[in-house]
């Protein structure tokens, strides 16, 4: 066993395995003031534009950094985000974000929620600086992370919240302790099921240390094609009782007709602990999901013990999670800055839906 210093103290990390060390952009080093200004920021709902919604109500930490829904519920009560929560443990090893991956970077996709009417609201990143500076405690913390001049911007704050994100990952899986030389870790049934995954080629895709590409560069996307096999028969009925051929994909990114139905290549870490599955959430157990990976995306029908064993070792593919505490967010003495919620989805109506 490899221990790695990381922020929070050495955490174990094992050869061949799960990586030795999160992938950290040069303009954005990590400092625990940072992290802990970010993790402040991830929990803070007034960086909604009601003020009741953070990112944590969508990828809970103290779950499975997910919301356990099929689609989310967005600010104000809208119904209307389109995909499955991705989870935000690991997700710092994602190469793109987003299930089309049009995010190259955690910094990246941290915009997109905050000013996404249908997800946190706000208006525009004017809005988002304005109700910071409004808080004491932010002021304060934002001059010492970035330095006293201009500290809260809308930049600085997806990098204080990509920053506490990639403390959020989960080594030391029973796969991973396996692959260390414990084969006690595992179990027969496992141990099929991982020589299932490769014989029957899913590792073509879910491949790497992640089980997510096969050693794709960070801003650079690994997609496929799903379904990818859909005039096989199995596969067609499942495609309409799940609606799988709805989303068009990475063509709404692109515009490029080869893309459509193009979906970034999720990790199988921690997988057993993400249901419901796929880009729209229809499937609520990991033995179907299984089944109709193998028949849509390599034509495959698997036997009841196929899926056993595959599901055995899907759930030997999850981590050991960190343990998350609430931060204690700085308040605003004697003042409230919550009176022009109204005043805010107004310019916020008006932004997206212009005469």
């Amino acid at each position: 066993m490899v221990l790695a210093s990381g922020l929070g103290g050495a955490f174990p990390v094992l050869a061949n395995s799960f990586p030795a060390k999160v992938p950290v952009p040069a303009d954005n080093p990590m400092t625990p003031q940072k992290v802990a200004l970010g993790k402040q920021l991830y929990f803070d709902p007034r960086l909604s534009l009601s003020g009741d919604f953070s990112c944590d109500t969508c990828h809970r930490v103290m779950g499975n950094g997910s919301d356990g829904l099929p689609l989310s519920f967005g600010v104000m009560g809208r119904v209307d985000v389109p995909r499955h929560t991705p989870t935000v443990y690991n997700a710092a090893f994602n190469t793109v974000q987003f299930w089309d991956g049009r995010a190259k970077s955690l910094e990246d996709q941290a915009k997109g929620p905050l000013m996404n009417p249908v997800e946190m609201g706000m208006p525009n990143a004017k809005a988002i600086v304005d109700r910071l500076e409004q808080i004491p405690g932010y002021r304060k913390e934002f001059g010492l992370v970035f330095g006293q001049k201009d500290s809260i911007s809308l930049e600085h704050v997806v990098q204080a919240i990509a920053t506490y994100e990639r403390t959020l990952i989960t080594p030391d899986s029973p796969y991973d302790r396996y692959m260390a030389g414990d084969k006690k870790a595992m179990n027969t049934a496992a141990v099929a099921g991982m020589h299932d995954l490769h014989t029957m080629g899913c590792a073509a895709c879910h491949a790497g240390m992640m089980f997510d590409n096969p050693g794709t560069k960070m801003g650079t996307g690994f997609f496929q094609k799903f379904p990818l096999q859909a005039h096989n028969q199995e596969c067609v009925a499942y495609v309409h009782k799940y609606d799988l051929d709805k989303d068009p994909g990475r063509f709404n990114v692109t515009k490029n007709p080869a893309d459509e139905h193009d979906f970034k290549v999720p990790s199988l870490r921690n997988v057993a602990l993400r249901a419901p599955y796929f880009h729209n959430g229809s499937v609520a157990s990991l033995p179907t999901a299984v089944r109709i990976m193998a028949a849509c995306q390599l034509g495959k029908s698997l036997s009841d013990k196929q899926v056993h064993d595959i599901v055995a070792f899907l759930g030997d593919l999850t981590g050991k999670f960190p343990k998350e505490t609430m931060p204690r967010l700085p308040q605003t003495p004697g003042k409230a800055i919550m009176m022009q919620v109204a005043k805010l989805e107004t310019a916020s109506e008006a932004l997206n839906n212009p005469k």
